[in-house]
């Protein structure tokens, strides 16, 4: 069985080695909130780790491929910025790493040149996006074309989901399920993996009505039980669920002083009914997205 991590971060080693001074000298504020936390121990909520690292990491977990996600920068240069470095990962590692591309619709022309941009140099999807986190309309027009484009282009658009039910953490923001619903709707032609779940729309029957919706599961341990596996193949199908951990976020506070991959990969394994996965552990990465 092969498996595909689809929900991954990685920065470079300058935003990587002082996190916080070079968000905060970037004005990439909520990310600052966001990665930089500490738990109650001092511990980061999250790693950094280099290229290697994050290799190692998922050989460790036999993870045979990951999916590099950028961010929901405030700050469309920060989208060109992450965007060149994983150009540059994809093409030191194309047999273990493939990556997303990250825009923000207020650099007008320059946005849609990005995605043409990405696309030419091999990356195969946009996100991780968030128009409530990077304070744009869901109506802007650079936006719409955006997603058109990437309909066009085949190319999916992972999107940050909030939980409504989910409890107050720094640095949260409120993103109404409504809005996906009416993204998908609007764009048919453009396939949307919503992330963590969907926020729950993963749990939702009436979610399977929206064929161009897949979701991710990033960061489950943080957020549910190992129920929701099952759940949410009852709810919309093995075919539209893909594996995701949100490495280097450290899943299991508790009991690991990793990220915690290897045992996420595990409780995957261990919820899913037996038939679901393959598919859902990397079959459906592999056809949602064109890994080979």
């Amino acid at each position: 069985m092969r498996v595909i991590d689809s929900h991954v971060h990685l920065y470079p080693t300058t935003a990587s080695r002082e996190p916080l001074a070079w968000a905060l000298s970037r004005g990439e504020k909520h990310w600052a909130e966001l990665c930089t936390r500490q738990r109650k121990n001092g511990e980061m909520v999250q790693a950094f780790p280099s290229v290697d690292e994050l290799l190692r990491t998922m050989d460790e977990a036999a993870v045979a491929k990951s999916v590099l996600l950028g961010w929901y920068w405030e700050k469309a240069e920060t989208c060109a910025w992450q965007n060149r470095f994983f150009s540059e990962c994809v093409r030191a590692h194309p047999d273990r790493l493939a990556a997303f591309a990250t825009v923000h619709p207020a650099a007008g022309a320059d946005a849609i040149a990005e995605v043409w941009r990405a696309k030419g140099d091999g990356l195969i999807g946009l996100g991780e996006l968030s128009p409530h986190s990077q304070h744009f309309s869901l109506t802007d027009p650079v936006w719409c074309e955006i997603l058109a484009l990437a309909g066009e282009l085949n190319m999916p658009v992972n999107l940050h989901v909030t939980d409504p039910r989910s409890r107050p953490y720094p640095g949260r923001v409120e993103t109404p399920l409504a809005d996906f619903r009416q993204l998908a709707r609007d764009f048919p032609h453009t396939n949307f993996i919503l992330a963590h779940w969907g926020g729950g729309l993963a749990f939702e029957p009436e979610s399977r009505l929206l064929t161009n919706l897949f979701f991710d599961t990033a960061a489950s341990p943080l957020l549910y039980g190992p129920e929701v596996w099952s759940r949410a193949v009852s709810a919309v199908g093995t075919e539209r669920i893909l594996f995701g951990s949100d490495n280097p976020l450290r899943l299991y506070p508790q009991t690991e002083s990793g990220v915690g991959l290897s045992v996420f990969v595990g409780e995957a394994s261990a919820s899913l009914p037996t038939p679901a996965v393959p598919a859902v552990l990397g079959g459906n990465a592999g056809r949602v997205l064109g890994i080979k």
